[in-house]
């Protein structure tokens, strides 16, 4: 009698109570338990392992491209602080909920920006499409994180919020970069 945990959580008893030493069944039990398993994993809607792979690979590559683009195209003001700190990384949805904030504060007429925007949007489309098809239950939108927030209330200033927002988005990626697990909590 074998207990299996499941990523999800989900415990599941398996019993073998007799496979007869004849190699071909116990080659149909094992293949019999590896399907079960497969079609349990789907049934959970936990994304298989070499998906997540797959998923957080593309979205480190074109986090990696627009951090690129940003130092090369945006320089910090002298004297430009960020506080506070960084906006919480809390899976797809968080992410997705930050960066499309920050990117709705960018000014269109700063110049060189419209590739940055094109991105950001390209990121948190990915994103958002791989959640709906990988995740099962869909939490609520995220409310918006404290300098979201304040960055929304200051819109009148549009040329000093887009550098900050551009800021911002370069250090939240530079976040997400390190914290690429936070990608497989749906």
């Amino acid at each position: 009698m074998f207990d299996f945990m499941l990523p999800s959580g989900i415990s599941v008893l398996f019993c073998i109570l007799r496979i007869p030493a004849n190699t071909t069944n116990m080659d149909y039990s094992l293949a019999l338990l590896f399907s079960l398993l497969q079609v349990l994993s789907i049934a959970t809607a936990a994304p298989l392992p070499v998906e997540v792979v797959k998923m957080k690979s593309k979205v480190k590559w074109m986090a990696e491209q627009l951090v690129v683009r940003l130092d090369k195209d945006f320089q910090v003001p002298a004297g430009l602080t960020l506080s506070p700190p960084a906006d919480d990384l809390d899976g797809p949805s968080s992410i997705v909920t930050v960066l499309e904030g920050y990117n709705s504060l960018i000014s269109d007429t700063l110049n060189g920006v419209s590739q940055v925007k094109f991105d950001i949007s390209s990121l948190t489309g990915y994103l958002s499409q791989w959640r709906q098809g990988h995740c099962s239950e869909q939490r609520p939108k995220p409310s918006v994180p404290g300098p979201l927030q304040e960055l929304q209330s200051r819109k009148e200033f549009i040329h000093t919020v887009s550098i900050e927002a551009l800021m911002r988005v370069k250090e939240f990626l530079n976040l997400l970069l390190k914290n690429l697990d936070h990608l497989e909590t749906c």
